[in-house]
């Protein structure tokens, strides 16, 4: 089940035919790298004027952004529509969104308004007070300074697999920065080379260990900060440590609030509809990878750990769930029949 994808994001994978997917999805002289960009077009981009908010809600009628930025007036700023189901806001002045600042994204769709965390967010924290989930905005000072550019992981990989919150001796959750100081130098000791890092995708249910994800692109806010988690994967470069993180695309949490499900107010924007979307053994959704923009959705998150936490690779969760129909349970595959069969979700 351990899979990795080389940084090297490029002309080795141009062309999505090679994966089974429509050419189309790419523009001839692209590449796969080119392709999977989401991150740095939707959610929020910080300019030298002032900040964009792009959105993807093909159901929605009209989205609204709202947040601590404007006293939580829930319709001063509609977002405006653009083409394939894109939505899109410019705010005047860089200081108008701030770092820890609240944001909640409104959905106007069959006539509800819903309450949604943006689905790029890179921040999520829980209020303490009524638990609920929330997204933040996230433009620290300083950027974060990486020194791990001569970083190159070894061929042969020793992997240690490690939850950051159960890593400690404490009875509590344990942090990144915990981790680094006292894990990460027994593991160095012990002779492993990489370490594979589970629930580092935002996920409200703790005791899930990370795999019923809510948020694709925040970093779990129970152990820190990002740039806590930067720091720990920078420290184990320097001690000679490849990071993969284990990466769930195999299916999202049921919640709708915090999580992409129903995010535009369908079943069918991300996921299938009907109990094909629904996975029965873990009460999730299933994706619904025959859709160029969930490809792209995905594609463009694991670029972005790549890129934004320089991650090393991956290991997939749940394989045999995104490859057949009846997610591989109860089958034994005992024999290579049940490995190639109808049974195969093409």
């Amino acid at each position: 089940k351990l899979l990795s994808l080389s940084t090297q994001m490029g002309n080795e994978y141009v062309k999505m035919r090679a994966y089974g997917w429509s050419d189309a999805a790419i523009p001839e002289g692209k590449t796969l790298a080119d392709f999977a960009n989401g991150h740095n077009y939707f959610g929020f981009h910080k300019t030298e004027n002032g900040w964009f908010y792009r959105e993807w809600a093909p159901a929605a009628e009209a989205v609204y952004l709202t947040g601590d930025f404007c006293g939580w007036n829930r319709h001063a700023f509609p977002m405006k529509k653009l083409e394939n189901g894109v939505f899109e806001l410019f705010l005047e002045g860089k200081d108008t969104l701030r770092d820890g600042m609240k944001v909640m994204t409104l959905i106007h769709s069959g006539g509800q308004e819903l309450e949604r965390i943006p689905l790029y967010a890179k921040r999520v924290i829980q209020d303490p007070e009524d638990f609920s989930w929330n997204a933040v905005i996230y433009d620290p000072d300083e950027p974060f300074v990486w020194s791990d550019k001569n970083f190159s992981p070894k061929k042969k990989l020793f992997i240690y697999e490690c939850h950051i919150g159960m890593a400690q001796e404490e009875g509590k959750v344990g942090t990144f920065e915990e981790f680094r100081n006292h894990i990460l130098p027994r593991i160095q000791e012990m002779g492993y080379n990489t370490i594979q890092i589970m629930a580092i995708m935002e996920h409200p249910y703790y005791a899930s260990f990370g795999y019923q994800v809510t948020n694709f692109f925040a970093a779990s806010s129970r152990f820190g900060r990002p740039e806590d988690l930067k720091r720990l994967i920078d420290t184990a470069h320097k001690m000679g440590i490849a990071v993969l993180l284990d990466v769930v695309h195999s299916h999202a949490c049921l919640n709708t609030r915090e999580g992409i499900n129903e995010f535009d107010g369908t079943s069918y924007q991300f996921f299938h509809e009907g109990s094909r979307g629904n996975h029965p053994a873990w009460n999730t959704k299933c994706f619904n990878y025959d859709k160029n923009e969930v490809i792209h959705f995905l594609l463009s998150n694991l670029k972005f750990w790549l890129t934004e936490y320089h991650f090393d690779g991956f290991r997939f969760d749940g394989i045999t769930s995104m490859l057949y129909h009846d997610h591989g349970l109860g089958v034994s595959f005992t024999d290579y029949k049940k490995y190639f069969s109808m049974n195969t979700d093409v």
